[in-house]
């Protein structure tokens, strides 16, 4: 499916995530991704349906994680609510 994101709004949005929130993209992989055993996270990729997650596990091995969005996203301003939400449901549920 393609998107109609351009690179540099990709590119931002990974930065954003790594840079300021890889304590929230960590705990997201662990409840939400299911894998506790994952001990650090980075978002590597996005597309309409999902974040793509590279998680390092605490065998050293680093596996690919894929999480859907709760619907396409089609705009902008909704990854950050969709990144906001899985946060909150990966506390909750944590």
């Amino acid at each position: 499916m393609t998107h109609p994101f351009t690179p540099e709004i990709i590119a931002a949005v990974l930065k954003h995530m790594n840079a300021e929130h890889s304590a929230h993209s960590l705990e997201i992989v662990q409840v939400l991704g299911n894998r506790p055993d994952a001990t650090a996270a980075e978002l590597t990729a996005l597309d309409q349906t999902a974040a793509i997650f590279t998680a390092q596990l605490t065998t050293g091995t680093p596996v690919q994680i894929r999480i859907p969005w709760s619907e396409p996203i089609t705009d902008r301003p909704q990854f950050r609510t969709e990144f906001a939400r899985m946060h909150h449901e990966a506390e909750a549920a944590g």
